[in-house]
């Protein structure tokens, strides 16, 4: 079963070739998707991140005040440092358990955003498929579908690792910034054949 860390900066389309790739036959564990779980109200993360950051960052149903934490992230990196060391371990675990819970497949495609950052996730994979876009693609789609300012958009895209550093850490890239939703569909299969057929045979 070949092990694929799928990752991409905000608003590279990754979570759209995710699901192309689910189409095709591969199971999915989505990171985020996880992180969000382990923060919603009743989360296992839930009871450590209120002890470590204070009943200030609990929103009134019991989740994580995203805004909040994503305010203070931006201006200290010990506070995401922090954040990072409860989420990680919880999402690794979850990580796994979804993973056998898919059985076998062809493709197991890990959706981790912040795969190059974590630096770990490469040796838990067999390969990597880095989504690439401009950073005024990147900036423009996330504005029109989460309604950001450009200003915390451009914030989120800084902390990010650069398009050379993901690129440098991909075993294929698919640049992403003009193609229609066939286009990047044709793109995927391509990879799909290219990846999984030979094992196969």
């Amino acid at each position: 079963m070949l092990r694929i860390g799928l990752t991409g900066g905000i608003g590279s389309g990754k979570s759209t070739v995710a699901a192309q790739l689910q189409a095709l036959g591969a199971g999915l564990v989505d990171t985020d998707a996880i992180a969000r779980q382990l923060t919603a109200p009743g989360g296992r993360a839930m009871p450590t991140i209120v002890e470590v950051f204070g009943p200030m960052m609990q929103a009134t149903d019991g989740s994580l005040d995203r805004a909040r934490m994503r305010e203070l992230a931006f201006a200290d990196p010990a506070v995401r440092q922090r954040l990072q060391a409860v989420l990680h371990p919880l999402i690794g675990e979850e990580c796994e358990r979804q993973a056998l819970a898919l059985g076998e497949v062809a493709m197991l495609v890990f959706d981790v955003p912040l795969l190059v950052e974590s630096r770990r996730w490469r040796a838990m994979v067999d390969r990597v498929l880095v989504i690439d876009a401009s950073e005024d693609v990147q900036v423009r789609r996330v504005m029109a579908r989460s309604g950001w300012p450009e200003p915390t958009v451009r914030a989120v895209v800084a902390q990010q690792a650069s398009r050379a550093q993901r690129r440098a850490a991909g075993d294929a890239v698919i640049h992403n910034e003009e193609l229609g939703m066939d286009a990047l569909a044709l793109c995927v299969q391509s990879l799909w054949q290219r990846w999984v057929r030979p094992g196969l045979r």
